[in-house]
C-alpha cells in the first residue's frame, strides 16, 4: 500500500528536497507552507506522516504538533528545527512529537527518520507481537504504567524510567521498545555501574585494534551494536562526569567517534535510561549534568513500589508460582503465607517478591509453602514476622507519600543534626552524603534559617 507524507515548510527549496527524497523512496508527498493549509489537509484525508517547520507563516511547528496530538493521534509528527535550537526540539518531543531533525537537512538521518516513523506497528500488530505482557498486575498504578508506554513507544524521545530497585525498570523499557517501530532490531542493556571507567568508553562507543594495552582487535560498542534498536542504561547516575560529557555528545550529534579512530560512525539509536537514584538531586548535588538530565529525562515514567499497589502482591504471586511449576517445581501457597505476603513491606520491590518465592519453593516441604518458609527479612518466626510486618505498611493512613517520606527525612537530619551541634559538615559526613547535598537538602525541607 502506497504511503503519503504530509510536508508543511514555507521554504520551496526545502519542500522540494523532502519531495525528492520521499520519491527516491516510493512516498508520495503534499507539500503546503502554513499550519492553516496542514489543517485543511489532514481533515480531508489521511497520512502515513507528518513533516513540518517550526518556524511557519502563521504559526508554529509547536501548534501543529499539538493539533494533530489532540485530532489525529495516530499520525507521528516530526519537526525540523534550526541548528542548535535544542530547546525548541525538546519542547516537540515533550507535546509528542514523533522525532526532530536539525537544519541543514542530513538525508541520511531523514530517511532513518522516515523509515521508522513509517514502521510504527498498529494497535493490532502490537496485540500480536506480545506474548504475554511484560509488566504485570491490574492495580490503577499498572494500568496507568501500561497506558504511558502505549503512548511514548510511538516517539524517538529519549526516555527516563524512575523507580526503586526492583520495580521492573528494565521490563518497562523493553515493553517500549517491543511497541515501537524499532521491535526488530537490537535491545541492548547495560549496567552503567557495572563497568569499569577505564573501559566504559570502549564499552560505549568501540575502539580499533592496539589502540590501548589489551585491545586486540576491533571492537564494536554499544552504539554501534545496537544502531536501529534501543540502548537501555541503567543506573546512570552512575556515569562518571567525563563520561557524561561523551555520552552528551553522542547524543547531541548521533555520531560516535571509536577508541583510536581519527573518523566518527553515525548512529541511530534510542535511549532510554534508569536509575533508582532521584536525577535532580544528583545534579543539584553537582554529580550530574544539568544538560545531560534534560536530554535524557524529555519523556518520564515513575515506576511505582509495590506498597504503593499492594493489590498486585496476589495476582503477581500466583504468577510466579504458576512459572516455578512450568518450570517443574509443583508448589502451592498455604492461606496464612498469601496472608503474610500481602502485609510484608518489600523494600525490594517484585525482584524480592519474586526472589522470596524461588527461595521458598526449594525450602518447603511437600510441595507446599508456609509461612515459615517465606523468611521475610531473613526471619523465621513465621506468623511472629506476619504481626510485625502489619503495622509497617498501611497506605490508607498516608495521605501523600511524598509528604510522609519527607517528614521521615526531615526527622533524620534533625536528629544528626542536633547530635553534631549544629555542625553541617559532621552531620553530612554521619550521613554518609556531601556537604552540598546537605545544604540542598536542608533548603528544600526549609531548614536551613
Amino acid at each position: 500500500m502506497n504511503k503519503t507524507v504530509l510536508i508543511v515548510d514555507d521554504e520551496l527549496d526545502l519542500r522540494e528536497l523532502l519531495k525528492l527524497t520521499l520519491a527516491k523512496m516510493s512516498i508520495s508527498a503534499i507539500a503546503v507552507e502554513t499550519v492553516k493549509e496542514a489543517k485543511s489537509e489532514l481533515k480531508q484525508q489521511s497520512f502515513d506522516l507528518c513533516l513540518t517547520d517550526m518556524r511557519l507563516p502563521d504559526g508554529s511547528g509547536l501548534d501543529l504538533v499539538a493539533y494533530v496530538q489532540k485530532h489525529h493521534p495516530q499520525l507521528p509528527i516530526a519537526v525540523l528545527t534550526a541548528y542548535g535550537n535544542v530547546e525548541l526540539a525538546v519542547e516537540s518531543l515533550k507535546l509528542g512529537a514523533f522525532d526532530f531533525l536539525s537544519k541543514p537537512v542530513n538525508l541520511s538521518r531523514l530517511r532513518n527518520l522516515i523509515g521508522n516513523a513509517l514502521s510504527l506497528p498498529d494497535a493490532a500488530h502490537i496485540e500480536s507481537m506480545i506474548d504475554e505482557p511484560l509488566l504485570l498486575g491490574e492495580s490503577q498504578h499498572m494500568q496507568n504504567i501500561r497506558q504511558q508506554i502505549t503512548k511514548v513507544a510511538r516517539s524517538q524521545a529519549p526516555m527516563h524510567i524512575s523507580g526503586e530497585s526492583g520495580t521492573g525498570k528494565e521490563l518497562a523499557a523493553r515493553s517500549i521498545h517491543q511497541q515501537s517501530a524499532r521491535a526488530k532490531n537490537l535491545f541492548a542493556p547495560v549496567n552503567c555501574g557495572a563497568i569499569p571507567s577505564n573501559l566504559m568508553e570502549s564499552e560505549f562507543f568501540g575502539h580499533l585494534k592496539g589502540s590501548f594495552t589489551g585491545a586486540i582487535e576491533d571492537k564494536m560498542g554499544l552504539f554501534q551494536a545496537a544502531s536501529g534498536g534501543t540502548l537501555f542504561l541503567d543506573e546512570v547516575a552512575d556515569l562518571p562526569l567525563d563520561m557524561q560529557v561523551k555520552l552528551l555528545r553522542a547524543i547531541q550529534e548521533k555520531r560516535v567517534r571509536p577508541v583510536g579512530s581519527e573518523s566518527e560512525v553515525e548512529v541511530d539509536v534510542r535511549l532510554i535510561s534508569a536509575t533508582h537514584k532521584n536525577l535532580q538531586d544528583a545534579v543539584m548535588e553537582g554529580s550530574f549534568r544539568s544538560d545531560l538530565f534534560y536530554r535524557l529525562n524529555v519523556i518520564d515514567i515513575h515506576m511505582p513500589s509495590l506498597r504503593q499497589r499492594p493489590e498486585d502482591i496476589e495476582p503477581l504471586t500466583k504468577e510466579f508460582l504458576k512459572h516455578l511449576r512450568s518450570n517443574g517445581k509443583a508448589v502451592e501457597l498455604s492461606n496464612s503465607a498469601l496472608d503474610a505476603l500481602r502485609y510484608y513491606n518489600f523494600p525490594g520491590n517484585v525482584r524480592e517478591l519474586e526472589n522470596i518465592l524461588e527461595r521458598a519453593a526449594t525450602l518447603c516441604e511437600k510441595n507446599r509453602i508456609e509461612v515459615t518458609d517465606l523468611k521475610l527479612n531473613g526471619d523465621s518466626s513465621g506468623q511472629e514476622q506476619s504481626k510485625i510486618a502489619r503495622p509497617e505498611r498501611q497506605p490508607a493512613e498516608i495521605n501523600s507519600l511524598d509528604d510522609h517520606l519527607e517528614e521521615i527525612e526531615k526527622k533524620i537530619l534533625l536528629d544528626t543534626l542536633e547530635r553534631s551541634r549544629w555542625n553541617k559538615t559532621a552531620a553530612a559526613k554521619k550521613l554518609g552524603i556531601s556537604f552540598r547535598s546537605i545544604r540542598y537538602r536542608l533548603q528544600k525541607l526549609g531548614l536551613d534559617d
